[in-house]
């Protein structure tokens, strides 16, 4: 850090227009020496104090010891104490204008203490050496619409954990050992990115991190900001793209966190009907507030810039666009024109999307968005709201509840699968079978499924198969491609030892195969958000629950033939159309025995004969098993 760390006019100035993208390298706790004393200084933002001091375990938590001084009227607090340390512990003590002491941790701290503790902690984050310059050279030729996604979603403290010490111990992996099991894992399925959940600092560990009170601080659970920098770096050096989950839609009301935090509603909309999530019981940052929307948006930029991170993943946007979201009549406050649209919720997705892609060529901005919103990833030029991708919740929707029936209804249900196409293009989507499907008595991916024992594992392979087809970037929870049977709890890890069965281990190498073969086609993936990419050959084959598409190739070559059938029954002739008189060549068979099957070795090419069929002029003849996946090369 600088020797002069004084926040200057023009600081302030950025500060208050919401544009000082560099915010948190002023505000916050930063080593540095003030004539020639080596110590730190502190700064806050706490616009209604009646005055703020430092406290800590270097003055005893003595309020009186290290009062900071306000020389503007935007209410920014500073102070330099000489011999204070990196890991000493500190809060702001707050006097309120009714005379109240209130001690909160630093909203720009970049370290904390581990929970239950809720103190900051001093570090200085600018000595890391990243050894990751390929990687991030790399990425800015980085295409959300035309590179292939296929995204791991981790929860790091229950991947997997170390035999527990005793009940207070929890096990976790810290930053560093898992940069090595994570890295080892994604490289072996074939997965491009890891998305990490709740990796900002949050008091309680059943919040999954989506409550957060350090936004600028990893979580001190499984480490140190240097060995979430040497998480990140690693990936990076596998090859591995990283992706933070990142909550800007709420915050949670503990005392020593952002609500109230100058004793008055300083980070949230000062109105309840706007403030407070009666659902959540969580408080809504202020959009309409400068220092607010400055404080998010650099901080996304911190995690990007500062930490190398490829992406967020911005949760629960919906709850931000529309102010009656999990509001009832009466709860809620309409705009200016009598709507229910959040219109500086809005602005903000705008100013935040283009500067964050702006400076970062590459990175992504993923929104996870459960309504029919317009043009979420539309250009802000446009009146989009500027995103890379959004998560496409109703095909995940649709999709899951055709898996779940019996075989017999799914022929009256048909249309959910097909639906999802008529919209396809509509966003840049990521179709996702996230955490939030596996939790609260939803049931595991594999006890989903219908049926009894092997039938569970053949319609999840069909399941994954169409999904992998599907047009749109991919994302699996961690356990789905193993068939994980408990439903995910953050209190335990996976069920790895599942793996041990046969069963299990053939779903996981199937799986593997299907990202393989993602990866190496971009048939799959370089036309996600072209309509030429994708065409159905037979949509409407309910009776049989069989469907047939094709992906094509942005080169015209490579392209790949898909037909999965979603019933118990074999069909030993079935004829597929094609559009072209050529060799088609059987590329995926999910009836191989290392994926539990047991066939006989199919040929493995198809000659295409002048006879109709589906509407086209050639046709050939395959055996498709019971639940039988057949991918073709043509």
């Amino acid at each position: 850090m600088g020797n002069n760390m004084k926040i200057t006019e023009l600081d302030r100035y950025l500060f208050g227009q919401g544009t000082h993208y560099e915010i948190y390298k002023l505000l916050g706790a930063h080593p540095g020496t003030q004539r020639k004393k080596e110590g730190v200084f502190f700064a806050v933002w706490a616009p209604h104090a009646k005055g703020v001091s430092v406290v800590g375990n270097f003055n005893d938590w003595d309020p009186e010891a290290n009062v900071m001084s306000c020389d503007n009227d935007m209410g920014i607090y500073q102070l330099f104490i000489p011999k204070v340390r990196v890991g000493d512990l500190y809060k702001f003590c707050i006097t309120t204008y009714k005379g109240e002491k209130l001690y909160k941790a630093d909203p720009y701290a970049n370290c904390s203490e581990l929970r239950p503790g809720t103190a900051s902690k001093v570090v200085d984050i600018t000595n890391y050496k990243w050894t990751d310059a390929t990687w991030m050279k790399k990425r800015q030729e980085f295409d959300a619409k035309k590179d292939a996604m296929a995204i791991y979603e981790v929860h790091p403290g229950s991947w997997k954990k170390h035999p527990r010490k005793d009940e207070e111990d929890k096990g976790f992996y810290n930053y560093r050992e898992l940069a090595h099991a994570l890295a080892d894992y994604v490289k072996e399925m074939g997965y491009t990115h890891v998305e990490l959940m709740g990796i900002a600092e949050h008091p309680f560990d059943g919040s999954w991190g989506y409550q957060v009170t350090g936004y600028y601080a990893p979580t001190s659970r499984y480490g140190t900001p240097e060995d979430f920098r040497y998480f990140v770096n690693y990936m990076h050096r596998n090859k591995i793209g990283v992706i933070l989950d990142w909550v800007p839609a709420h915050f949670p009301r503990d005392a020593h966190g952002l609500a109230d935090f100058d004793g008055t509603p300083t980070y949230e909309y000062a109105d309840p009907r706007k403030g407070e999530h009666p659902d959540w019981g969580t408080k809504v940052f202020d959009y309409g507030k400068n220092e607010v929307k400055n404080f998010l948006i650099a901080n996304a930029l911190f995690w990007i810039q500062e930490y190398h991170v490829d992406g967020l993943r911005v949760d629960a946007v919906a709850s931000m666009l529309y102010l009656d979201y999990g509001r009832q009549q009466g709860q809620w406050v309409p705009n200016k024109y009598g709507e229910n649209k959040n219109l500086e919720a809005i602005e903000f997705f705008r100013h935040l999307n283009s500067v964050v892609l702006g400076k970062n060529k590459g990175a992504v901005m993923i929104a996870e968005e459960s309504t029919a919103w317009p043009l979420v990833t539309g250009d802000p030029k446009d009146g989009g709201l500027g995103f890379s991708l959004k998560w496409n919740m109703g095909w995940m929707h649709d999709f899951l509840e055709y898996m779940k029936l019996d075989p017999y209804f799914r022929k009256y249900n048909h249309n959910k699968m097909t639906f999802s196409i008529t919209y396809a293009y509509s966003e840049n989507f990521i179709l996702v079978l996230s955490h939030d499907e596996v939790v609260h008595l939803k049931c595991s991916m594999i006890n989903k499924m219908p049926g009894l024992g092997q039938d569970k594992f053949e319609n999840l392979k069909a399941g994954y198969s169409y999904m992998i087809g599907h047009p749109g970037k991919k994302l699996l929870f961690m356990g789905q491609d193993f068939g994980q049977y408990q439903e995910w709890s953050e209190e335990r890890e996976l069920d790895w030892y599942l793996l041990g069965e046969q069963s299990h281990q053939q779903l996981q190498n199937y799986v593997k195969q299907l990202f393989a073969l993602y990866k190496k086609y971009p048939a799959l993936y370089a036309n996600d958000a072209n309509p030429q990419g994708f065409e159905w050959i037979n949509a409407d084959d309910a009776t049989r629950s069989i469907y047939s598409f094709i992906r094509l190739s942005p080169t015209g070559r490579n392209n790949l033939l898909f037909v999965i059938n979603y019933t118990p029954v074999a069909r030993d002739d079935y004829r597929v159309g094609v559009p072209k008189r050529k060799q088609y060549k059987l590329i995926l068979n999910s009836r191989e025995p290392e994926f539990g099957g047991h066939e006989h070795k199919e040929q493995l090419v198809y000659k295409a004969v002048k006879k109709e069929c589906d509407g086209r002029p050639y046709s050939f003849a395959y055996p498709l098993p019971a639940y039988g996946v057949a991918v073709f090369l043509f």
